[in-house]
């Protein structure tokens, strides 16, 4: 009985020491498993997984990037969890004190982060492809050809000088692995909801296809940050369409130049040959040379009837205009301005 007593008393000290030990190890994977794993976050808090990346990728961007703080316990857990064999690309955002287990759930589940993509004035194709650049992910190769591809902008009846018309100043949300095709698509889309049937009409009782009010409301736009303004200044160049006179827009001398820090615009620019240049050619340029926004463009299809065929900046900078119907009142306010400028040395 004393035997039997003893080997029941091993065994359940044995028992205890394994009980002992699974709990030790329970403790020790969870501690693993959550306790904060962040490390010096040397370049910010966000880690771009790009299209294609394979796991050794991801761990080499997360040590290098000081994101995790002890990679073997994140490459235990990642191994053990199977994410090695689901990679997703994108944008996400790691934050202070999170654990292997958080990271690799949401790696693992694709939750990125939307990259909120602000559209404000751009002049340029290649202000667009770059700002495209800095934001996200998409090829900008192929952005650059379906900018010019004729079958591609087609669809939204645009063409290579009209291309940009889509492009419309507005706040878009896409996720930093989106591609080429699907961006620019999402952002014509805005473009196609804004030409609603009544706007169209409007643009069409001025005489305008919806390419033609954005490429004038792109001059409005370069003309005047004065939003009360624009209307009435939409009507000069309306007044100058019809009349058959060139439009003699200084924002467009200064497109075609190239050179937008140009203050003062003089004959160097205006003699320019080019189609963009409204003082060498009549008629509107072939395409925008900014991308108004939504408000200017309605300020032009709004634009009231008036007389005026001419205006110039007035002479106290205020940012506001000078409006004239004859050539003679032109001269005098264009004259009160030149003095102005002369007396500040602007060149």
């Amino acid at each position: 009985m004393c035997a039997k007593r003893k080997k029941k008393s091993a065994a359940a000290k044995v028992l205890r020491l394994l009980g002992l030990l699974l709990i030790i190890c329970a403790l020790v994977a969870a501690w693993v498993l959550f306790k904060p794993n962040t490390g010096a976050f040397f370049q910010g808090h966000y880690l771009y997984i790009r299209t294609g990346s394979t796991y050794d990728d991801v761990k080499q961007e997360l040590s290098a990037q000081g994101f995790v703080s002890d990679i073997r316990s994140f490459d235990l857990l990642a191994r053990r969890s199977g994410y090695t064999g689901k990679v997703k690309a994108g944008k996400y955002e790691i934050r202070k004190g999170m654990s292997n287990y958080q990271i690799i759930r949401m790696l693992g589940s694709g939750r990125q982060v939307p990259v909120k993509l602000v559209i404000n004035k751009l002049r340029t194709r290649q202000d667009f492809i770059n700002l495209i650049a800095r934001n996200l992910e998409a090829d900008t190769n192929v952005l650059k050809h379906m900018l010019t591809d004729p079958v591609f902008l087609a669809q939204y009846g645009l063409d290579s000088n009209t291309a940009m018309c889509a492009v419309m100043p507005d706040t878009y949300e896409f996720y930093w692995n989106s591609n080429a095709e699907k961006v620019f698509r999402k952002i014509a889309s805005q473009y196609t909801k804004f030409w609603t049937s009544e706007r169209i009409t409007q643009a069409k009782n001025l005489g305008l296809t919806p390419q033609q009010a954005i490429t004038l409301a792109s001059i409005v736009e370069e003309e005047s940050n004065m939003n009360d303004e624009r209307p009435k200044i939409a009507s000069v160049y309306l007044n100058r369409l019809h009349s058959g006179i060139k439009l003699q827009a200084d924002p467009t001398a200064r497109y075609a130049y190239g050179d937008f820090m140009i203050k003062r615009i003089t004959g160097v620019q205006t003699s320019l040959a080019s189609p963009y240049n409204t003082y060498y050619v009549t008629g509107l340029p072939p395409g925008p040379i900014c991308t108004p926004s939504p408000r200017c463009i309605d300020a032009v299809l709004h634009a009231p009837k008036t007389a005026y065929l001419y205006f110039c900046a007035k002479e106290d900078f205020s940012g506001y205009h000078n409006f004239a119907a004859t050539l003679q009142e032109h001269y005098d306010n264009a004259k009160r301005y030149h003095d102005a400028l002369n007396r500040r040395g602007i060149r």
